[in-house]
């Protein structure tokens, strides 16, 4: 029995959403694909998930144990960089990285700005009707979040917190790496409007999505 208090397990649990592949469930939860693919089979030995062209829970009562497990342990320790980018897929609702993170996932974690170990919001679209279930989801889990500004760092001991930036209607997303993101376009109108702070990631676009963008480090100010 106590060979399934496991985070593996407790994360493939926590995350999986009906239909999801072994893979997309790998990449949420940042594991290896054979790793996440060896407790599948266990879990789903154990009647805890069911594979029927894609994952289902069968043990919702498991998954929940699971879920409160998780988030007690976040309460008592802060969440890591890495699982703040693992936690929001066990909420259950639709997001989108956005802003700082729409560039960070479609550069596959390449270009970073504006952010430290010690200070490490993540910038998340919601859907607007989302907003205070997102708040009560990341107090469970004792992260701080705010709508559409940063939280003050001094407040908190966690490194780790969310910036809502919330959408009427659906979240329009693509998926980049198992992460939800928004779309290409939408990223490079970001980068476009703070043009100095994202030369560097706009030639990195240009490149790897053949992109007509004119991109280069120089910085425009010098030439104005």
């Amino acid at each position: 029995m106590m060979e399934y208090v496991d985070e593996t397990a407790a994360k493939i649990m926590a995350a999986a959403r009906p239909g999801d592949s072994i893979r997309r469930i790998a990449q949420k939860i940042d594991g290896s694909y054979s790793w996440v693919y060896d407790w599948i089979e266990r879990l789903e030995d154990a009647g805890f998930i069911r594979r029927d062209d894609g994952i289902y829970i069968e043990n919702y009562a498991v998954r929940d144990r699971y879920y409160d497990l998780v988030s007690a342990i976040s309460r008592a320790v802060p969440p890591s960089i890495d699982d703040g980018y693992v936690i929001p897929h066990f909420a259950g609702m639709p997001f989108a990285y956005t802003k700082i993170d729409g560039v960070y996932v479609w550069t596959h974690g390449g270009y970073q700005i504006a952010r430290g170990h010690d200070d490490y919001p993540i910038f998340i679209q919601v859907a607007d009707r989302d907003v205070e279930q997102w708040t009560a989801f990341f107090d469970e889990f004792g992260i701080p979040s705010r709508i559409e500004e940063r939280p003050d760092a001094t407040d908190y001991d966690a490194p780790v917190s969310y910036v809502f930036f919330p959408a009427s209607g659906e979240i329009t997303r693509e998926w980049v790496d198992g992460n939800p993101v928004i779309p290409l376009d939408k990223a490079i109108e970001h980068m476009l409007e703070h043009r100095v702070n994202y030369e560097p990631a706009l030639e990195m676009i240009a490149d790897e999505y053949d992109r007509d963008i004119d991109a280069s480090h120089e910085d425009p100010r010098l030439n104005a």
